[in-house]
């Protein structure tokens, strides 16, 4: 597949890293050192130029094209770029924006701007949000097979009850695999023996009341999330009160600007919404921020959400969450106290990797900045998995491929040994990133 990429930032380049062992990519950029840069790390062909210009689609080859993702940081650029290489090619077209009006315009007539799929950064990265915050101690959670299988990421610290367990001894849920243990730069395949040391991180596979119950054997402490303190009320801190709204989690909302602040208490009418700095200590003491499930900071600014999140947290709040621009901050923001970081832009670069991923599976989640992959893919007829027992058709598949649920005629089926695959079975599977085109192949 040949790949044009308008954009190479955060996003960009990620997405092109991603796609650069398997696909014809190549990368446009007005900024030569980003070019430069792209050229000597990633197997890409990159022009210097705008992509929003027919003759720079030209030179990037857009005729010849099977797909455009524009995903720079100018939303009217991103929309430009796809409308202009419609109009000399069949690529399909992909614009990533931050702005909610465009996205709520796309919405309307689905194709419309040349538009073929449009990605809304903010909406994506609260949908993040929302997903961790309903799954105590989770870092990363995922939905299979029409809501049937769940995936979660959890982190084990020096605290948490099943430290030093084997994976046996912590694995007391029937339909629950342990699929991957991410130990520093390695990714371990689990077996029974696997001893659970801090500072791993375990991924999971299972129906969601499994998880559900795991998630509790990790947090133990912890009730059903009844307080949601948003801090800040920018894009995403509103599109997060809105989602969290829908499911019935009672959640308020800080806002310093008096006029946003009229806004948002007329638009979300069931999130409390308060007007003061979300910065305020005593204001936050007095708002019993120590009685508060879950406090995310979404202030627009890096700066203000780290001090925010290690404020809350320090007051009292069960679990922070803190949006963070630049992704080589999210690290250092876990680091000093942050629970979770969401960065945006690696929530769109996800996301778009997703999507191509998708043209051979049902659904993707990816793992820790695509260290690796849990895949939902559909058995057809000629798959090597049908009508053997996993046992035996698991050797057909990459080493290191761990088959995590299935889901057959919208039932849940624990995956063991003798387990038969069927033809139309949707199976989940966990990959190394390294062996995920090589497992699609074989599947």
């Amino acid at each position: 597949m040949r790949v044009v990429i308008v954009g190479a930032g955060e996003v960009g380049s990620t997405v092109a890293a991603s796609l650069a062992d398997d696909h014809e990519v190549v990368v446009i950029d007005l900024d030569s050192d980003r070019v430069d840069t792209l050229t000597y790390s990633l197997d890409v062909l990159a022009v210097e130029g705008d992509g929003s210009s027919l003759q720079t689609l030209r030179e990037a080859g857009i005729v010849d094209a099977d797909l455009l993702i524009a995903c720079t940081d100018d939303d009217e650029t991103n929309i430009v770029s796809c409308g202009t290489a419609k109009t000399i090619s069949d690529a399909f077209t992909i614009a990533r924006v931050r702005n909610t009006k465009f996205l709520d315009t796309w919405n309307q007539s689905e194709g419309a701007l040349g538009i073929d799929l449009m990605v809304g950064t903010n909406l994506l990265a609260a949908q993040s949000i929302v997903r961790v915050i309903g799954l105590p101690g989770a870092e990363d959670v995922d939905y299979f097979a029409d809501g049937l299988i769940q995936m979660a990421e959890f982190r084990v610290t020096d605290e948490t009850p099943i430290t030093g367990m084997s994976v046996a001894e912590a694995d007391t849920f029937d339909s629950l695999t342990f699929a991957a243990i991410l130990r520093d730069e390695e990714v371990v395949i689990p077996t029974g023996d696997t001893c659970l040391r801090d500072g791993d991180d375990v991924v999971v596979i299972g129906s969601p009341e499994s998880v559900s119950g795991f998630a509790r054997t990790i947090e133990p402490e912890v009730d059903d999330i009844s307080d949601v303190l948003i801090l800040g009320g920018d894009e995403i801190g509103f599109e997060v009160a809105g989602l969290l709204s829908e499911r019935g989690i009672p959640n308020r909302l800080v806002e310093p600007d008096p006029e946003r602040a009229r806004y948002l208490a007329e638009t979300l009418p069931e999130t409390t919404v308060l007007e003061n700095d979300p910065t305020d200590q005593e204001f936050l003491l007095r708002e019993r921020i120590d009685e508060v499930d879950v406090a995310i900071a979404t202030l627009g600014s890096d700066e203000r959400n780290l001090l925010s999140a290690l404020l809350s947290k320090r007051l009292g709040a069960g679990r922070s969450i803190a949006v963070v621009e630049d992704g080589d901050y999210s690290d250092l923001f876990e680091a000093v106290g942050v629970d979770i970081a969401v960065n945006p832009r690696e929530a769109i670069a996800e996301e778009i990797t997703r999507f191509t991923r998708e043209q051979h599976a049902e659904n993707v989640a990816i793992i820790e900045d695509d260290r690796a992959e849990v895949l939902e893919v559909e058995v057809g007829a000629d798959s090597v998995l049908v009508g053997r027992p996993i046992r035996e058709s698991i050797k057909e598949l990459p080493d290191g491929v761990v088959i995590g649920a299935i889901a057959r005629d919208g039932t849940y089926v624990i995956p063991r040994g003798d387990t038969i695959i069927e033809e139309n079975d949707h199976i989940v599977v966990f990959a190394a990133q390294e062996i995920v085109e090589e497992t699609l192949e074989a599947i």
